[in-house]
């Protein structure tokens, strides 16, 4: 829980099992998230083994976030808590 604990890091990797996502994706699918907590969280999945960053060598520099081989391994986590959190939303559990 520690690598995942915190508001954001088990959304952000949902998102990417989508597959591979720059920065601004990640910002457009996650608007409450600011800047440096999407900055530190990604740092935080990339030190775990979760993410890997790749820097293309372009002007303006892009930068894609993928799920390594362990972070795919989150699938089954990510869908049990997906329908937990739906769960508890049709129950009137949850604040909108």
């Amino acid at each position: 829980m520690r690598l995942l604990g915190g508001r954001w890091r088990l959304l952000l990797v949902s998102y990417l099992l989508d597959g591979p996502k720059r920065f601004n994706d990640l910002r457009r699918d996650v608007p409450g998230i600011s800047q440096r907590m999407l900055t530190l969280d990604l740092r935080a999945l990339e030190e775990a083994g979760l993410i890997d960053r790749t820097i293309f060598p372009e002007v303006p520099v892009k930068v894609e976030y993928r799920l390594t081989e362990d972070g795919q391994r989150l699938r089954p986590v990510v869908e049990v808590m997906r329908d937990f959190g739906l769960w508890l939303k049709g129950r009137g559990d949850m604040a909108d």
